[in-house]
């Protein structure tokens, strides 16, 4: 009744099974037939299934089903589901499909992959990191051989004419990060045949609910002109000095700091007496902010962590190496200043594409997860999809506590520990999650202290990750995990030695704790839901303490409720309240998302502008054709002196150097822009308005601009040895670029949430209020 009610409606979730549920007898009913045909007619077989166009019809999408689950069974001996044919049907229909752990959603992807490329359609499948891209292509290969279709992948260490090769197979698979670079590096080419990718108009998303709403605010980043930065030094003793609360106070939120009238004091006399906010010198007040944010809001351990002489990032949402993300230079700059190590490169940016801009430039977008109706209105607001939730093969039969509730973050370590001490005395495999790297460790050590041994997946450690978890489900094994979200692996009852699997099962199954709730509800279901796969048995439970930043932050009021004699809160009414402060960091975070797309709309507009334009330089000799009307005389006598084509070639690498060198400024001012808009509103006006107001006038003129200071540079080229040198006119591409995912602005977003708060008190409402 209620599904019914939701699709009445036209709510999220709303995408209807039905239709895909009918044709599982007929796909069964295929299965005696398919099975007696030969390797080389279920080829063929498939192969006529190309001679139509999308969508499927319903025989077609019988035949397809049916001959991947025959393909499935002999290549590599796992017979589909039903309910892994949903998915692939949902998949094929564009939806974002909603698979447990443990359901097999590798298959259906790879399934419903090979049904779009046997109608022709270039398809990448996307995933959140390296491994999993070369894993899952590797082991769906024999199926996707079978079924006539070739399949590659691309990683970090994928040579050009690797990955050019690998983006001309049928189905290629990439992590999200590799596959954006190289949109961004072929977006700078001066040849056609520079290019590595190669059509695609399917993006089918792995983990899509991470993808699509976690990081779809992460802008990836293209880099030239490399040079070393150098780490404020200065700064960062300077405000290792200062004392808490008298020279600087921290926000509620723990997102923004500012000086105290003492703090500025001390920082003028220790600077040799100058004043901050002088207009003679306006860099020594952001170098200052910058430091003491490095060295107040960003806790090593939590944010980052130290590995190699340098800093490396830790990606919240799934609380592992965050590999070539880093924060905007002077920020990275400012870490690493803090914590003494070498500054690494710096360089202007040439190019950027967040996550979201990256999976919208596909006609046709799917993906799987196992957490998608959390965020079910998000990927209907930013990319028109519906979600289709696939039910389990087995019934779930996990047991899911409401949870404890203490009032202290120790009291809760004690009750948790006590919590697992019983449980491993009955043999029970514990998973502990936990929110960062220190949190890990700590709790790990104190497991120790008690005498329960435990293994600890961290960022840290996230090369034994594989090894870690394939444990995990072993009689009487404690695993401490930071977020286990993209993990990309089951825990299987046992462990690897599944002849111990009715032992561990006996004992009550996998037991979940988590050690704190997240941000998103979606986090919280990741963890539950590595017990109970398969049917198997399992429990879950979360220890939350009122002094957790989640709960201090958003529902503070719980520590008005009693306690007893183990710091524990029983009253009935604190379930409801926590719910409350996660689903207020939630909101939280879509309206930082809201106002990241408002951000880039007008943006991508503008490089969509100069990428056409880019293109018929590029493709149509655009940029030679103008400097012939621009430069008449000397287009005439270059052509006379060393031919239509060698001044078709120059006057294409200058048009083309103009466009690039002046998006760059542009890029440029556009990212000072958004950094400095928000303190606009302190005079009553919109900080998006004010940017568009700035951002438009400044594209203005853009093309006619670098039109004129292609035809000024063409005017001074000079042939020699039968040649235009456009090396000596200064026209250089970037001796080196270098690809990375920049980490939220954190000052942004604090402004942000400022901003909105005191437009609120000033009573105008907020532009658009969160969910």
């Amino acid at each position: 009744m209620a599904e019914s009610v939701r699709r009445l409606l036209g709510k999220p979730g709303a995408a209807d099974l039905r239709p895909y549920t009918k044709l599982l007898e007929p796909i069964e009913a295929r299965e005696p037939e398919l099975r007696e045909l030969t390797r080389d007619e279920l080829t063929d077989r498939a192969a006529e299934l190309g001679n139509a166009e999308l969508p499927y019809e319903r025989a077609d999408l019988i035949e397809l089903c049916a001959l991947g689950r025959e393909v499935a069974r002999r290549t590599l001996d796992e017979r589909p589901y039903d309910v892994q044919l949903l998915g692939v049907m949902a998949l094929l229909d564009g939806h974002i499909t909603e698979m447990a752990t443990g359901e097999g959603k590798t298959l259906s992807g790879a399934l419903a992959a090979a049904g779009f490329a046997l109608r022709g359609q270039g398809v990448h499948v996307l995933s959140v990191n390296d491994y999993l891209a070369r894993r899952d292509a590797e082991w769906m290969r024999p199926l996707y051989e079978l079924l006539g279709v070739a399949v590659s992948w691309v990683g970090e260490e994928s040579t050009r004419e690797e990955r050019a090769n690998a983006y001309s197979a049928d189905v290629t698979y990439a992590s999200v990060s590799e596959l954006g670079f190289d949109v961004l590096r072929d977006r700078m080419v001066t040849e056609e045949n520079e290019r590595v990718l190669g059509e695609a108009s399917v993006a089918l998303i792995d983990e899509a609910d991470s993808v699509l709403v976690d990081e779809a605010r992460v802008p990836l980043v293209l880099a030239g002109a490399a040079e070393s930065s150098s780490a404020d030094v200065e700064m960062a003793e300077l405000v290792r000095g200062l004392t808490p609360r008298l020279h600087y106070e921290v926000d509620d939120e723990g997102r923004n700091v500012q000086l105290t009238d003492a703090g500025i004091d001390e920082v003028e006399r220790e600077l040799g007496d100058i004043d901050l906010y002088s207009e003679d010198d306006t860099s020594v007040l952001p170098r200052v902010n910058l430091a003491l944010h490095a060295h107040v809001l960003l806790q090593r351990d939590v944010h980052y962590v130290v590995r190699e002489g340098g800093i490396q990032l830790i990606n919240e949402s799934r609380g592992r190496i965050a590999l070539l993300q880093r924060w905007p230079d002077g920020l990275q700059a400012a870490v690493e200043a803090k914590e003494r190590v070498a500054a690494s490169d710096t360089g202007e940016v040439l190019d950027s594409i967040t996550v979201q801009a990256l999976a919208v430039r596909y006609p046709t977008l799917c993906g799987m997860t196992g957490t998608a109706m959390a965020v079910a209105e998000q990927l209907r607001e930013f990319y028109e999809l519906e979600v289709a939730v696939i039910p389990p093969n087995k019934p779930c039969v996990r047991t899911d506590g409401v949870g404890r509730l203490y009032a202290t973050r120790e009291e809760k370590e004690d009750g948790l520990v006590a919590e697992v001490t019983s449980a491993h005395a009955t043999g029970r495999p514990i998973l502990i999650g936990t929110q960062d790297v220190a949190e890990s460790e700590a709790l790990a050590k104190r497991l120790h202290a008690e005498g329960l041994d435990c293994v600890v997946l961290n960022a840290k450690n996230d090369a034994d990750e594989a090894s870690i978890i394939a444990e995990a489900g072993t009689y009487g094994a404690i695993t401490v995990s930071t977020q286990m979200a993209g993990r990309g692996t089951d825990i299987r009852l046992g462990g690897s030695d599944m002849s111990d699997r009715e032992r561990v099962v006996e004992a009550g199954g996998l037991y979940v704790m988590g050690f704190g709730r997240y941000p998103s509800s979606r986090l919280d279901d990741q963890l539950r839901g590595r017990a109970g796969r398969q049917g198997d048995p399992g429990s879950s439970t979360f220890f939350v303490s009122a002094d957790d930043e989640l709960i201090a932050t958003n529902a503070p009021d719980v520590r008005n409720y009693a306690v007893n004699a183990d710091g524990e809160i029983t009253d009935p009414g604190w379930p409801p309240m926590v719910d409350h402060a996660q689903r207020v960091a939630q909101g939280q975070l879509v309206e930082a998302h809201r106002n990241t797309w408002r951000y880039n709309k007008l943006i991508d507009v503008q490089r969509g502008v100069v990428l056409e334009h880019r293109e018929a330089v590029l493709r149509e000799n655009l940029g030679d054709r103008q400097l012939a009307v621009d430069c008449p005389t000397r287009h005439a006598d270059l052509v006379a002196e060393v031919g239509a084509e060698e001044v078709a070639r120059a006057a294409r690498l200058i048009t083309l150097y103009h466009l690039d060198r002046g998006w760059t400024d542009h890029n440029a001012f556009l990212a000072e822009l958004r950094e400095g808009i928000h303190l606009r509103f302190l005079g009553r006006r919109d900080p998006l308005d004010e940017f568009n107001r700035d951002a438009v006038p400044a594209f203005k003129g853009f093309l006619d601009e670098a039109r004129a200071r292609a035809a000024e540079t063409f005017g001074q080229a000079e042939a020699v040895d039968g040649r235009i040198d456009v090396t000596a006119l200064g026209i250089k591409r970037p001796s080196m670029t270098w690809t990375y995912m920049v980490h939220d602005h954190p000052f942004s977003s604090a402004l942000e949430t400022f901003a909105g708060k005191v437009r609120t008190a000033l009573g105008q409402p907020p532009r658009s209020p969160s969910a």
